[in-house]
């Protein structure tokens, strides 16, 4: 996909996501995948998605819905409280931010950047 027509649904839960491991030195636990589709690239929105483990990331800004799965986000840098994720939660990141995600159930998150 590339935009989001005006006055269409897009079914988010349904949408194809391409799953890749994310490099090896990311991963701490397990073996998740992860991938995003671009729903609309000019207006910064898409849909990402990791399955079950364990992997560290460096953040980019962004404010994101999770729309499914049960995971947990912990923050190395700078150093926040840990949060937990499940569908309804809304969340903004910024750059830069060093963080840890352990996914206990598929997540699903709409983003917008």
């Amino acid at each position: 996909m590339s935009d989001l027509d005006p006055g269409t649904v897009v079914a988010a839960l349904a949408v194809d996501v391409p799953l890749t491991p994310p490099p090896a030195a990311q991963i701490i636990a397990g073996a998740p995948q992860t991938g995003s589709l671009d729903l609309d690239e000019d207006l910064g929105i898409g849909v990402w998605e990791m399955t079950p483990g364990a992997m560290s990331d460096i953040e980019v800004d962004e404010v994101f819905v999770v729309i499914a799965g049960d995971a947990t986000v912990e923050f190395i840098d700078p150093a926040l409280p840990t949060i937990e994720l499940r569908a309804g939660a809304v969340v903004a990141l910024t750059a830069g931010m060093r963080t840890i995600w352990t996914v206990r159930e598929t997540l699903r998150k709409i983003y917008l950047v």
